[in-house]
């Protein structure tokens, strides 16, 4: 997987993607997502490093079957809240 960390003050944001769909733009009912470079290549990460990441994180974009594990794993993504665009599972999570 694939995992970039952004900081600003206080809040940090973890991005997240299966390494297979990594620049890949997903289409579904008139809605369109870009995997992008820019926003989720960062890091080659294990699942350890991942649900480390999300653990300490405020807020995290998920896409893809292992990233979506990790963070239910960890406990910061429910099941239920997982959604489907184009077969591949996305998440977003946010501490308030």
């Amino acid at each position: 997987m694939y995992l970039k960390t952004y900081k600003s003050g206080t809040e940090v944001l973890v991005a997240v993607c299966d390494k297979d769909i990594l620049g890949k733009t997903l289409k579904e009912s008139g809605m369109t997502v870009e995997v992008s470079e820019g926003f989720y290549k960062g890091n080659i990460a294990s699942e350890e490093q991942v649900i480390d990441a999300l653990s300490g994180s405020t807020s995290a974009n998920l896409f893809g079957k292992r990233a979506i594990e990790c963070a239910i794993k960890c406990g910061v993504v429910e099941p239920e809240c997982v959604m489907i665009i184009d077969c591949v599972p996305h998440a977003q999570m946010f501490r308030i």
